[in-house]
């Protein structure tokens, strides 16, 4: 695929993330608890736009950016314990709890082929079980680290419902348990889907491992 081709691919990813940003930035059900919710997508966006340049993903890591910030901003947008049709998902099958953000956790899982890119671009390792091993465990420290981030909110002083719907535990107590299970399922499972994906695009788009 040629430069202006990629270009034009990724433009449109940009455009696509933007519209749903602006979307959810209009009348969502708490401002506070969607600062809180799309601040993560908003700062990676900037960085990675910052650093197209210098450092351009491949296409696939570009869309599967784009997949992880549209998932935080509609979830900002309902708060992910609310997203409508989780909520009609749930009445059909007489589900406990609205599961979006069960879906959420299990999609960031993709985010290990981001990974997996900055660690052949940037370091020594090369494709392997090694490889495959560290991925999976910065990609369990992350959803590990959101975790932490969350529990921290929870801890400010009057932080009421916000914070509430910020956790947005719904009453079970193995919530973040469930959350980075579901993070580390995808990953493997996006490793083990997408990795012969990606290999080929880093060398069809001229990057070198």
């Amino acid at each position: 695929m040629k430069k202006d081709g990629m270009k034009r691919i990724h433009l449109f990813l940009l455009l696509v993330v933007t519209a749903v940003f602006i979307w959810s930035a209009i009348k969502p059900a708490s401002y506070l608890t969607w600062m809180l919710e799309v601040s993560p997508a908003v700062v990676g966006l900037i960085i990675v736009i910052a650093a197209y340049n210098k450092f351009r993903f491949t296409t696939l890591s570009y869309v599967i950016m784009a997949i992880l910030a549209i998932i935080m901003f509609v979830g900002g947008h309902y708060i992910y314990s609310k997203v409508p049709l989780f909520d009609w998902i749930k009445d059909a099958y007489d589900l406990k709890r609205n599961h979006y953000d069960r879906f959420g956790h299990l999609l960031k899982g993709l985010f290990a082929i981001v990974l997996r890119e900055i660690l052949l671009r940037k370091t020594r390792l090369t494709k392997g079980p090694w490889l495959f091993t560290i991925v999976i465990s910065m990609s369990l420290a992350i959803a590990a680290l959101y975790e932490i981030i969350e529990w921290l909110a929870s801890k400010i002083p009057k932080g009421g419902k916000t914070t509430k719907d910020f956790l947005g535990t719904q009453g079970d107590i193995w919530d973040t348990q469930w959350d980075m299970l579901c993070c580390l399922l995808g990953s493997i499972v996006a490793l083990w889907i997408f990795s012969k994906l990606h290999n080929r695009l880093l060398q069809k788009e001229g990057i070198k491992e």
